[in-house]
């Protein structure tokens, strides 16, 4: 360990806390600090959401997302400040991104909201798109993953939640801009009416020129070459994104037959520049997508249905999805914007394409109760898809002969038992069945496909418990073997940058978490500490590789490692003094390391074996602090000064002991700085907002040579109203 990092850690070591975005937003317990239903001015005492999730075995965090309502940050950077947790995005706004927990990343880990898988519903509604006023809080769940959610996932589950409460009239607009051309608006109303009806519309729009410098070798036309050993200032050109999205819901609650029966509506679409292929030498100048989607839903709830201490929830949708590529230019661009003719068109491959996608997904949930300390849970979950091509460069278009199709169902059944006020456990098992069908090509020009199908059937369990020991002490141990199933993208790839592999098996893993928090008041002064073991021993891994296409293009494509091991902490801590200071961060260590002997298919010794899986960050951290000025201006006004940090250790995007140019392929060590002023007049109810994201223009990076945005400034208004 160097003198710089034991000087960052030093730095980082008071400020250890389990992160609140902005202000004291995130804890576990009962005492829960959050804003008033108008905006930041004042604290109230709230109860139940997070206690329940402190009181489960589970390892999970909330995250609230009411502190962030002035700022111009997005679901996913709420989440980058969960312990644990990183956002890995490609670029700027609408980019692609994942979600790396605990050492897992991208489709290992699972989204939903209000318990709904979120498969299919286009990009819109990535983490890195939805404002905060969208969800209520952002339930965690790391690893070992209860059977209420019906998933199959590894590393673990982000829940959105949106606002549940009883609301009489309600609205909310806000309006942001900043570098890079970047405009974000949101409009949220709805009313609950005192029979019962209720509706809620969400609007919401993110448009960026993502026109920011970067550092890259570029390509000489004159000789053809790319010296990776010069780098140059140059400007994104080819990257506006913006898109649009309208939900609206409209039902009835609180009636003796449904506490929530609700129908929804949703409609997004979306137009993407792309800049760059899967490395940043490789630059398009023409290349874009664009498409729609339209997503009809119900939503059923009740409790106490039929007999006391029975609750049942149902949620159903169907998303018609369909994206468009179009690749068509007859000239190649390099980072200059110079130009240069193509042998044949088409900047990574000749196509103008439309991919339809059809997703069903149905979720049901049943708890009985009984003995009052004894709940017996049901899931099921549906979803199944299909996606049909069409190429859009002849007349007529031509289609696919064959369909690409999976459809997936989960069954979990768990026990818990509610022992005292002090320990419980969970005991729980998952039924996981898959069925994949689609083209498999019979000729080594990848010309001729006959149809394939194959059927998966496995079954998981585990176990969890938590025990509330003295002086403030809360232990929870959890086990599970579970399975994740090849996802979409995996099989069928993105029909662009990505190639898929149907014949992808399941991923399997021994799963094991262990936590241990200390929670204590003393006066005006409040202290959080929480510390995580992680383990994870995983068969059949799979994993994103860059498969060269010739020719200096490369894509994407997925694969089944074979063993992997994590093994890993994190820390988390936060201080709270009274209503005018807030501090704390996270410090995250995961060891995700090959555990293959042997050459993948051979008895060849594995020149890889125990090193760190490749384009993982194993070492990061981030800390922040909030100071508040009450009744500045005015009884009902608040100003809040907030300053926060990520730290991200270097690591390889390759094997890192194959190569002689091993520093080719480092991401380097990386240290954001971000500022954000925000003064709330009346309540909440008028709000304006400034940030400075990345102060002191450090270059940024999340996957392969992929840079981010430098230094950028954000400006926001927001208006709040509820009778």
């Amino acid at each position: 360990m160097n003198v710089t990092r034991i000087a960052f850690l030093l730095l980082l070591l008071p400020l250890l806390t389990p992160c609140a975005v902005g202000q004291n937003h995130y804890r576990h317990d009962h005492k829960t600090i959050e804003a008033d239903t108008l905006g930041l001015a004042e604290v109230v005492v709230t109860a139940k959401p997070v206690s329940k999730l402190k009181n489960s075995a589970f390892n999970a965090t909330s995250v609230n997302t009411r502190e962030l309502l002035n700022t111009t940050k997005t679901l996913g950077d709420a989440l980058a400040k969960a312990p644990g947790m990183k956002i890995r995005e490609s670029g700027g706004v609408g980019s692609d991104m994942a979600v790396t927990m605990d050492g897992f990343s991208g489709k290992h880990v699972k989204v939903f909201i209000d318990g709904v898988p979120q498969e299919g519903v286009g990009s819109s509604f990535g983490l890195n798109n939805i404002p905060v006023n969208f969800a209520e809080r952002i339930e965690v769940y790391r690893g070992v993953v209860p059977v209420g959610f019906g998933t199959d996932a590894i590393g673990g589950v982000i829940n959105i939640v949106t606002p549940k409460r009883r609301r009489r009239l309600f609205a909310e607009a806000s309006y942001s801009y900043g570098s890079f051309n970047t405009h974000k608006s949101a409009l949220n109303f709805g009313q609950t009416l005192r029979n019962g009806f209720k509706y809620e519309v969400n609007v919401f729009q993110n448009y960026s020129d993502n026109n920011y410098w970067v550092d890259s070798p570029v390509e000489d036309f004159a000789t053809g070459a790319i010296n990776r050993r010069k780098l140059e200032h140059v400007r994104r050109f080819n990257d506006t994104y913006h898109n649009e999205a309208v939900i609206a819901k409209a039902g009835i609650v609180d009636k003796p037959l449904a506490d929530r029966l609700l129908v929804g509506l949703t409609y997004s679409h979306f137009y993407k520049e792309i800049q760059t292929g899967v490395r940043q030498e490789i630059v398009y100048g023409e290349k874009h997508r664009h498409g729609h989607s339209l997503i009809p839903s119900i939503e059923y709830s009740k409790r106490n249905l039929l007999t006391r201490g029975l609750n049942v929830a149902f949620n159903a949708n169907y998303s018609r999805n369909i994206t468009l590529n179009v690749d068509t230019s007859s000239v190649k661009y390099n980072w200059r914007g110079e130009t240069a003719p193509l042998n044949s068109p088409g900047e990574q491959s000749y196509q103008n394409s439309r991919a339809t996608n059809h997703t069903w997904a149905a979720s049901f949930t049943a708890d009985y109760r009984f003995a009052d300390r004894h709940i017996i849970t049901l899931n099921d979950v549906f979803n199944s898809f299909r996606r049909s091509n069409e190429n859009l460069l002849t007349t007529p278009p031509g289609k696919d002969e064959i369909a690409k199709i999976t459809s997936k169902n989960i069954i979990g059944v768990s026990y818990r038992a509610l022992l005292s006020h002090r320990a419980n456990f969970s005991l729980f098992g998952k039924h996981y069945y898959q069925y994949v069908s689609g083209p498999i090509a019979t000729s080594s020009a990848q010309d001729e496909f006959t149809t394939t199908s194959r059927r998966i059937d496995n079954f998981g369990y585990g176990a969890a418990a938590t025990w509330f020991a003295p002086l403030g002490l809360q232990l929870k141990a959890s086990y599970e073997k579970a399975y994740r199933l090849p996802t979409i993208e995996e099989m069928f790839g993105d029909e662009d940058l990505e190639t898929g592999d149907i014949a992808l098996r399941p991923e399997s893993s021994d799963n094991l978490n262990l936590n241990l928090s200390y929670d204590a008041a003393f006066g005006n002064n409040n202290l959080f500490v929480e510390a995580g073991l992680i383990y994870r021993d995983t068969r059949d891994y799979i994993r994103r590789n860059i498969l060269s296409l010739g020719g200096g293009k490369s894509a994407a494509t997925y694969i089944n490692y074979g063993k992997v091991l994590t093994k890993g902490f994190s820390i988390s801590a936060r201080y709270n003094y009274s209503r005018w200071l807030s501090i704390g961060g996270n410090f995250t260590q995961m060891n995700v390391r090959d555990n293959m002997r042997t050459a993948q298919g051979s008895s060849t010794p594995n020149v890889t074996y125990k090193e760190r899986m490749p384009n993982l960050p194993y070492i990061f951290a981030d800390s922040d602090i909030n100071l508040y000025w009450h009744k500045l201006g005015g009884r009902e006004n608040v100003l809040t000064l907030t300053y926060d940090n990520q730290y991200t250790h270097n690591f390889t995007y390759y094997s890192a002991n194959i190569g002689s140019n091993k520093d080719d392929y480092v991401v380097p060590d990386q240290f954001a700085h971000n500022i954000t002023i925000s003064y709330g007049i009346k309540n909440g109810r008028y709000n304006l907002s400034f940030e400075c994201r990345n102060l002191t223009d450090a270059k940024l990076y999340d996957n392969f040579s992929l840079q981010k945005a430098g230094r950028a400034f954000y400006g926001k208004v927001r208006v709040y109203f509820d009778n």
